[in-house]
């Protein structure tokens, strides 16, 4: 599985709204501002022109499979959810990090048991941005773990 996949899996819906998820000055904190900017191709970045935007940023998605604003977007929406969502999740999952953040060899498949994503989303889902929830868990499992299948949680078949 790879992040467009995971995009495409979830739907335009949930991409619309993983958007509207994305904190502006929290781009800015993470230094990602300009770099979003160049990547979605906007000539002010904005709420609303950041909206406006998100036809052709699904159409780059879904007929280019551009990865390189896949991963961008990825980026984007994770680090402005840190520590609002990243970081009880893992530690939800027992998993070792520094502020959300893990080695990137780090081995955490043995926090990632079978049934993880369900147990994770039925803890979470009643606090937490839903777009953004199953999102963290798509892409936790794309990186981690090999032969990942996209996560929809049960009862969200269709929405």
């Amino acid at each position: 599985m790879q992040l467009c996949d995971i995009y495409l899996g979830l739907g335009e819906a949930t991409f619309r709204d993983l958007l509207k998820q994305i904190s502006l000055g929290k781009l800015r904190t993470y230094q990602l501002f300009e770099r979003m900017k160049f990547r979605l191709r906007v000539a002010k970045l904005n709420g609303e022109s950041l909206m406006k935007s998100a036809p052709r940023q699904w159409a780059r998605l879904a007929e280019e499979r551009d990865g390189d604003l896949a991963m961008d977007l990825a980026q984007a929406i994770l680090v402005c959810h840190v520590d609002s969502l990243i970081v009880p999740v893992l530690d939800f999952l027992g998993v070792p990090h520094k502020e959300g953040f893990f080695e990137k060899d780090a081995n955490i498949a043995a926090h990632l048991t079978d049934g993880w994503q369900q147990r994770v989303w039925e803890r979470f889902a009643a606090e937490m941005p839903k777009s953004v929830l199953v999102f963290y868990l798509n892409h936790l499992a794309m990186e981690m773990s090999e032969g990942a299948v996209l996560f929809v949680p049960a009862g969200q078949e269709g929405q």
